[in-house]
């Protein structure tokens, strides 16, 4: 048993014979070396890898292969001694005892080899059965009767001999002679080679497709390494061109807020200087003792005084201030463009979820289908009526703001005017006054290129848009900031709103001959 084991393990995995002239190649494992080589010469035709048929190992190029002499030893001891004389001449007569003639043919019955002249005189009779040259007759007959095999059992599926048909367990079974089973299964093999063949070549057109689909993947895989690399260098590139700018951008604000500072600062030196005086001159006038001199001495009443502190307290409530927020959205506004510059599938801008309230429209106003866009209105619409419909051309976002921080891009037209901001939900609708004149709405109003910023019905003016079209909304919640940009470059800060913030927000438009287009929101 031993034995038959390491005889196995001495068996080529490709013709399945005892190893001729065994080789070995890099991944361990032994061929015979004609079997290996016509199998890498069909690979080499493939214009891809050379593997092994063993464990699918894979070559770049053709390995070299080494010859295995140890092993080569041990087949060729293995081997078969087979007589010199009857390897030249194969098989030989049985009846030429005084020389060695070739057989031409075999009788099953008499179990004999004959040459041609012995084939002549042989018995011609129908049990005397002829075949090919061979020494292994026990395939030939019945292991039961020790008859010649003549039918075949078309039930069992078995070559079998008169006698089992006669008289043994195929008695009685559907059988027929062995040349007719033969020809039967010679045509069904026939019929299912075209078969075979079109399934090899339907296998071997899969592998070549998967063989051009694993060269596709590789050279796609390759073409978007190198788009993703210069992809990122350009991302690099543009990312510090923006931090350049913010950082530049920063520092010119707080050198604006230093220049104010300490411009009030010098001011207000001045001004102690002054109140330094006064305050001695004053008590001067406290110490005389004479009352007359106290009346006749000239100097300022406490009307003049007191219009002097609210000057003072004037100049420190106008200082600048450094907003955060302007550094904030303009690193917004630049990573945006960034992105919005890379021209693929995956790094497309999403769609905003900021929408507006069709049922809060007024009649003055149209909108939109996406529900982006509001605009003025020449001719009425014929709205139904709504409990929360403006009376006038204003109109809310559905998309309500109750905590955290959000952003948002307003883009309007270049002639009418208009007002943008946030209301509380709770606003009066038939209030035919805009947002901005009441305690429940904050806005920025454009008309005439003046804006100006507006709660409560306090107005205040500020300086005239350099850049109409675009703004920018950005509300903190929480903080109770509410601050108005203009996205100029650089992005210029407006006003900033604080307050305390006690009812969920909506954006807030209102439009007269122009539009306004939510283009963004965080």
């Amino acid at each position: 048993m031993a034995f038959a084991n390491v005889s196995e393990e001495l068996n080529c995995s490709i013709c399945l014979n005892v190893y001729q002239d065994p080789v070995v190649l890099r991944c361990g494992h032994n061929f015979c070396s004609s079997c290996i080589g016509v199998v890498l010469d069909a690979q080499e035709g493939s214009d891809l890898f050379y593997s092994c048929p063993q464990c699918r190992t894979k070559f770049a190029e053709r390995p070299a292969l080494h010859r295995n002499i140890a092993l080569r030893n041990i087949a060729e001891s293995l081997q078969p001694n087979i007589p010199a004389e009857e390897e030249i001449r194969g098989i030989l007569c049985s009846y030429c005892i005084n020389s060695s003639v070739a057989a031409v043919k075999t009788c099953v019955l008499c179990e004999a080899s004959l040459c041609e002249g012995h084939v002549k005189v042989h018995n011609k009779a129908a049990e005397h059965v002829l075949i090919e040259p061979t020494t292994c007759l026990k395939n030939r007959k019945c292991s039961v009767h020790k008859k010649i095999l003549e039918y075949y059992c078309k039930k069992d599926s078995v070559c079998i001999c008169v006698s089992c048909r006669l008289d043994g367990k195929h008695k009685l079974h559907k059988v027929e002679s062995i040349n007719d089973a033969s020809a039967k299964k010679r045509e069904r093999l026939k019929n299912s080679l075209d078969g075979l063949s079109s399934q090899k070549a339907q296998a071997k057109s899969h592998i070549q497709m998967l063989l051009d689909h694993e060269s596709k993947v590789k050279k796609d895989a390759t073409s978007v390494k190198k788009t993703i690399t210069a992809l990122f260098k350009d991302i690099k590139e543009k990312l510090d061109g923006l931090e350049q700018r913010i950082l530049h951008e920063m520092y010119l604000q707080e050198r604006m807020v230093y220049s104010s500072v300490s411009d009030l600062i010098k001011h207000l030196e001045t001004k102690v200087a002054k109140f330094s005086q006064k305050i001695m001159k004053v008590e001067k006038l406290c110490s005389m003792k004479d009352p007359l001199n106290v009346l006749q001495e000239h100097g300022e009443d406490n009307d003049t005084i007191t219009e002097e502190y609210k000057k003072l307290e004037a100049a420190t409530t106008g200082v600048r201030h450094f907003h955060q927020e302007e550094t904030f959205i303009s690193l917004l506004h630049g990573l945006s463009h960034i992105i919005g510059d890379i021209n693929i599938d995956m790094f497309a801008q999403t769609e905003t979820d900021i929408i507006l309230d069709r049922d809060t429209a007024g009649i003055n106003v149209n909108i939109s289908e996406d529900l982006k866009t509001v605009s003025w209105a020449e001719q009425l619409n014929n709205y139904p009526e709504n409990p929360a419909r403006f009376s006038n051309n204003q109109v809310l976002s559905k998309t309500g703001f109750s905590s955290g921080r959000h952003y948002w891009e307003v883009e309007t037209g270049k002639t009418g005017s208009f007002c943008l901001g946030v209301a509380y939900s709770s606003i009066d609708r038939k209030d035919k006054r805009i947002i901005g004149v009441n305690k429940k709405s904050w806005c920025l109003l454009c008309s005439e290129n003046i804006l100006s910023v507006s709660h409560n019905n306090k107005v205040i003016r500020v300086a005239a848009p350099a850049y109409r079209p675009s703004f920018g909304v950005y509300l903190d919640y929480e903080a109770g900031r509410l601050s108005f940009y203009e996205l100029c470059n650089p992005i210029r800060h407006i006003h900033t709103f604080t307050t305390t913030f006690t009812e969920p927000l909506h954006a807030a438009f209102v439009v007269k001959r122009s539009f306004a287009k939510i283009k963004g929101f965080i």
